[in-house]
């Protein structure tokens, strides 16, 4: 009990080490507290030691928390909730990543969507999930773009082509520029995104202006 109280200590790295201990000596009656803690925890790494303190309990009793979780009103509960169903690998959780999940507009939580997403997702439902992700395509940062072109990477040859269509037919330059990079990576990991997107940027815009000329 003064480990639960340790985690809303005003000290991080009290909060750290009580994460720690709760997840070194599980007990059920914990889960509810690490949930609801993860929820508004400030720190990463002190978010990730309450992500690894929930793996240590019994899924039965955290995946239904959990899931009731990824529909809260509250941006980061809905970011570690996802997380953490990422980390248990569950795939009795993947009826929970939905379409508004995946599209959702706060971008942390949108990111630890496509990571759950290519964890869970079933054989037969990869082409419809790299299809609905490639909806996000020119999304946001390139942080925010990374993480994207990361979980269609994940998919493997399925999403070529999607980002074949995205390449060819979309009319923003983002989005057309973040499906060759993406391609790019694809088939040369070692690229890297920054060079893979600056390279993509550089054809749209040639491509562009030769049409304009035409």
């Amino acid at each position: 009990m003064r480990a639960l109280r340790g985690l809303e200590d005003g000290d991080s790295s009290v909060r750290l080490r009580s994460a720690l201990a709760v997840g070194t000596t599980p007990d059920e009656r914990f889960i509810d507290t690490l949930i609801e803690r993860s929820a508004i925890e400030p720190e990463f790494y002190v978010r990730d030691m309450l992500t690894w303190a929930l793996t240590r309990h019994p899924v039965s009793i955290t995946m239904p928390r959990l899931l009731q979780e990824v529909h809260s009103e509250r941006a980061r509960a809905r970011s570690q909730a996802l997380h953490t169903l990422s980390k248990i690998g569950d795939k009795r959780a993947w009826p929970a990543i939905t379409r508004a999940l995946l599209s959702d507009a706060d971008d942390e939580v949108a990111r630890s969507a496509w990571r759950a997403a290519v964890v869970l997702v079933p054989e037969g439902e990869t082409k419809e999930l790299a299809a609905t992700l490639s909806t996000q395509l020119g999304r946001g940062t390139r942080e925010t773009q990374l993480s994207l072109s990361r979980a269609l990477i994940a998919l493997g040859e399925v999403i070529v082509p999607m980002l074949r269509s995205a390449t060819e037919q979309e009319r923003d330059p983002r989005v057309r520029a973040h499906a060759m990079a993406t391609e790019r990576l694809l088939r040369d990991p070692d690229a890297g995104f920054e060079f893979a997107i600056e390279e993509a940027k550089r054809v749209v815009a040639l491509g562009s202006t030769i049409g304009q000329e035409g």
